[in-house]
């Protein structure tokens, strides 16, 4: 019969719980000035442990009830085997180390008392520790399924976050549209795996394109829904591109009649006219865009209130001119930007608070 590594282990385990138990027993004895046979105990403690453990690990099924039923059903299985246990231990405990020069029979029918109660105690013990064990073994169980049910729903949370960001990034502008003499370039790296981060680039004619980026406050998929809100809200007032101001009022009337009270939109919006050499714009409180022309560097500092927190807010747009002087030059560079979370942005003193940059576009033009 082929014994495995587990089994031989649990054996020698339980056989180093029985010599403790011996060891204990045995200082008691010697702690109560009563005489001591040290191989006797040891024998006796063998022998009970050896004896009275398989069988009741075998009967487990018959007291794995609810309390008290369990101890009522078990305190009737360990009478039932006290007596065949005791009699068999002294048995061995007689051929091996007699502990009085008496008969077997004298032995057994006299000596009784010390032995069933030292059974009752094995019995005990060994029940509460299966007990223990076998509860500690299903809240095992449970735990690992726990485990592996939360690995699950977090694995399709993270397949449903992937979807959500092909889903957010097909509302972004897949190709910049091109205007003549300029280039425009972005780029676009949320926090999370889906963010409230939003830009457009949208050609109203031949020389004009219109500039949006806006930013929604907080993070995740919350942000991500308002997102694409705003950017359904934009792609309907797309014919009145050629007003920013116009636009972030549409926008801001929309949002204000759908989004929660906590929540608003920084928003920029520009119209860049190829033709006329202007750069016309409204600013919805998002972080002041940045001038770079002819190494002089200014940032357009004229803003609105957020979108969706005041339904009637008037919103102006400003322009910004090339001069002559300026067309001449080699090129002109502007870039604004965006930070990440709308929460970072001015607040009430005009204190400028920690601004990181997440998305950003350029446009230059080419002399």
């Amino acid at each position: 019969m082929r014994v495995d590594s587990k089994s031989l282990t649990t054996f020698f385990r339980d056989q180093g719980i029985y010599l403790s138990i011996a060891l204990v027993i045995g200082t008691t004895f010697w702690a109560l000035g009563l005489p001591v046979n040290p191989f006797t105990v040891i024998l006796y403690s063998l022998c009970y442990g050896n004896f009275l453990a398989p069988p009741m690990r075998w009967l487990s099924f018959l007291y794995e009830k609810p309390f008290p039923y369990d101890w009522v059903i078990f305190l009737t299985v360990l009478c039932v085997l006290s007596v065949p246990v005791y009699v068999l231990s002294s048995v061995i405990v007689w051929w091996f180390a007699p502990p009085m020069p008496h008969s077997l029979g004298h032995m057994i029918a006299t000596g009784w008392k010390l032995p069933i109660l030292v059974i009752v105690v094995y019995g005990v013990m060994i029940f509460l520790y299966e007990k223990t064990k076998a509860r500690l073994e299903r809240r095992n169980v449970e735990l690992q399924t726990m485990v592996q049910a939360g690995a699950a729903r977090l694995e399709i949370q993270n397949e449903e976050l992937q979807r959500a960001r092909e889903i957010q990034e097909s509302l972004l502008p897949k190709q910049i549209p091109r205007l003549p003499g300029f280039e425009v370039a972005s780029a676009w790296q949320p926090a999370r795996t889906v963010s409230g981060d939003y830009f457009d680039v949208l050609k109203l004619g031949e020389s004009r394109l219109a500039l949006c980026i806006a930013d929604v406050s907080g993070k995740g998929v919350p942000a991500a829904l308002l997102m694409a809100n705003v950017q359904a809200s934009l792609r309907a007032s797309v014919r009145d591109l050629d007003s920013p101001a116009r636009v972030c009022a549409i926008v801001n009337g929309m949002l204000c009649a759908r989004i929660a009270s906590d929540k608003f939109v920084t928003f920029f919006c520009g119209v860049l006219d190829a033709a006329l050499g202007t750069f016309r714009y409204c600013n919805a409180d998002h972080p002041y865009p940045i001038l770079v022309s002819s190494g002089a560097v200014r940032t357009l500092d004229q803003g609105c209130a957020v979108l969706g927190v005041f339904p009637a807010w008037t919103y102006h747009g400003r322009t910004r001119a090339w001069t002559s002087a300026r067309r001449q030059a080699t090129s002109i560079y502007r870039r604004y930007y965006r930070s990440r979370g709308a929460a970072r942005r001015r607040n009430r003193n005009g204190k400028s608070r920690r601004i990181r940059q997440n998305t950003c576009g350029e446009f230059r033009r080419e002399d």
